[in-house]
C-alpha cells in the first residue's frame, strides 16, 4: 500500500503563500513598467506652461489665446547670420498686446561666425526690460556640422552667447537637441540654462543637468494657431516661476495688471 505524504507543515504553507503573492507583485509591476504611460514623463504636472511659434504656425489670433492658460511664449525671430523671421514682428507686438510675457529664439547655424549671428539678433529683437531672456537654438546642420571643430564652434558659440548677454543684460537660453548637448555641450557653458527638447518622456541628459524649460510635444493644438505647435513647461512651481522672472528683472504686479487687461 503506499503512504500518504505528511500535509505541509504550516510555516511552509504560509512562506509558500507569500512567495506566490510576492511573484504575482512582481509580474504586475512588470507588466506596469512596460506597458503602462509613465506618471512621473508626464508634463502636465508641470503648472507653468507656453509654447513657442514662428511663420511656419501661419497667422496666429493672439485674442483667442488666454496668457493665464499659457504663461510664457517664445518666438522665432532670427536665423543664421541675416535671415529674419517673416511672421516675427506682428508676433511680438500682438503677443505683447495681449499680455503674454514674450521671448525670442535665434536658430543657430552651425557654419557662421556667432559675432554675425547675435548681430542679426540684435538688429532684430527689440530690448525691453520685461520681455524674457534670449534664447540660442543649437542643434545639428547636417550641411555646416563640419563647418568648425569643436573647440572652434565652442568659441563661436561663446562669442554669440557673450554678446546677447551684454546687450540684453539677462543670462542667455540655450534650446538644445539631446544629441548635439551630449556630443557637443556637456560639460560646457556650465551656467548657462537649458531648455530640452525631448518627446519620449522627462529630459535626460549627459551629466544629469538640470534644465529649465522642457519641450515635450511639437504637436500641440491651441485655438488661435493654425497648425500644431511646440508646447513647454517651466521645471518648478508658481513660486519658482516667480523667482526666475523677478532674477531676471520682470515685475510681477507690472505683469499681473498687463494680463487683466
Amino acid at each position: 500500500m503506499n503512504k500518504r505524504k505528511p500535509a505541509a507543515t504550516a510555516p511552509k504553507a504560509y512562506r509558500r503563500a507569500a512567495l506566490g503573492l510576492l511573484g504575482c507583485a512582481a509580474m504586475a509591476l512588470l507588466t506596469y513598467l512596460l506597458i503602462m504611460p509613465h506618471r512621473f514623463a508626464s508634463a502636465e504636472e508641470y503648472p507653468v506652461k507656453g509654447f513657442d511659434v514662428s511663420h511656419h504656425q501661419g497667422d496666429v489670433e493672439w485674442k483667442k489665446i488666454s496668457p493665464k492658460t499659457y504663461q510664457f511664449v517664445y518666438l522665432k525671430a532670427t536665423e543664421g547670420g541675416d535671415f529674419k523671421d517673416t511672421k516675427f514682428q506682428d508676433n511680438w507686438l500682438q503677443a505683447r498686446e495681449q499680455g503674454f510675457l514674450v521671448g525670442a529664439y535665434h536658430f543657430y547655424r552651425l557654419c557662421r561666425e556667432g559675432k554675425i549671428q547675435a548681430e542679426n539678433f540684435i538688429e532684430t529683437v527689440p530690448n525691453k526690460p520685461d520681455a524674457l531672456p534670449p534664447v540660442i537654438d543649437l542643434e545639428y546642420d547636417s550641411k555646416c556640422i563640419n563647418a568648425f571643430s569643436k573647440e572652434q564652434l565652442l568659441q563661436e558659440i561663446q562669442v554669440m552667447h557673450d554678446q546677447l548677454f551684454k546687450h540684453y543684460g539677462k543670462q542667455p537660453i540655450f534650446y538644445i537637441s539631446k544629441s548635439f548637448y551630449n556630443i557637443v555641450l556637456a560639460g560646457e557653458f556650465k551656467k548657462t540654462p537649458l531648455w530640452v527638447r525631448e518627446y519620449q518622456g522627462q529630459p535626460v541628459l549627459k551629466n544629469n543637468p538640470e534644465w529649465l524649460f522642457w519641450q515635450h510635444t511639437n504637436q500641440g493644438q491651441i485655438q488661435g494657431v493654425p497648425k500644431t505647435v511646440d508646447l513647454n513647461v517651466f521645471n518648478g512651481d508658481a513660486k519658482q516661476w516667480q523667482a526666475f522672472l523677478i532674477t531676471n528683472g520682470l515685475s510681477i504686479p507690472a505683469i499681473e495688471k498687463k494680463q487683466k487687461k
